[in-house]
């Protein structure tokens, strides 16, 4: 009984992890997410900040770390130029402590979900 109660709490904390690792791609079929980078805060669905290490883009909180390879990343994203093209509209801060979402909304587009391993 133990052992099934173990894997329904695997199963429900991975269904709660975030995507932060992330990899731009060539080609938008490729990508998990297409993102348009805006101008203005009040633009965005999401404020990112881009940390120096993956350990620190933990949580759906907009820390987000680019990674060298698309295997070390959680999803890939494709920047596009217009908005009405994009998934989610980001726009890059200069603080960690900015970084937060705008639209809630949009905030499942970053979960990761049993299918996504």
């Amino acid at each position: 009984m133990n052992t099934i109660a173990a894997l329904v709490a695997t199963i429900f904390a991975i269904q709660l992890s975030t995507a932060q690792k992330l990899f731009p791609v060539e080609y938008q079929n490729h990508a998990d997410i297409a993102v348009c980078v805006m101008k203005y805060a009040n633009q965005a669905d999401l404020k990112v900040y881009k940390v120096d290490y993956s350990n620190q883009a933990k949580g759906n909180a907009g820390l987000w770390f680019f990674t060298d390879y698309s295997n070390q990343a959680d999803k890939t994203i494709f920047f596009v130029n217009y908005p009405n093209q994009a998934d989610l509209k980001i726009f890059y801060v200069k603080f960690k402590n900015q970084a937060g979402w705008v639209n809630e909304a949009k905030k499942g587009l970053l979960d990761l979900s049993l299918f996504d391993f």
